[in-house]
């Protein structure tokens, strides 16, 4: 059994869920497009995991306890569990962007105190 998996991501696919296709086992990593001037349908929070968004493209917004936070390209936003979170693009252009879900308070150790260097 190879210790790595792959995958290609196609375009113009609006949500793509990568847990089942790369075999994670720590994370949760989607990609999504919301279409300009469209949103998520439903505001949600987590039990457990905190989420991670990466704007890929494009602008819009999140809600989060009902605070607005301006997004755009290039923005990286951390949402605890509890944060009651939804998304919007921008009326004018698609929003595109990554969501990592992984357990909150779960990293125990960071690259530079885990990775061992192979010889």
């Amino acid at each position: 059994m190879k210790n790595y998996s792959t995958t290609k991501v196609k375009d113009n696919e609006k949500r793509i869920e990568l847990h089942d296709t790369l075999g994670l086992t720590g994370a949760e990593i989607s990609i999504n497009e919301l279409a300009a001037g469209k949103k998520v349908p439903f505001a949600h929070y987590h039990k457990q995991n905190e989420e991670i968004y990466a704007i890929l493209s494009g602008r819009g917004k999140a809600v989060v306890d009902g605070e607005e936070i301006q997004l755009e390209k290039g923005d990286w936003l951390r949402i605890s569990p509890a944060g009651k979170r939804q998304f919007f693009a921008a009326a004018d252009e698609p929003l595109s962007y990554v969501c990592i879900q992984v357990k909150a308070g779960s990293l125990e150790e960071y690259t530079a105190t885990d990775g061992v260097v192979a010889e």
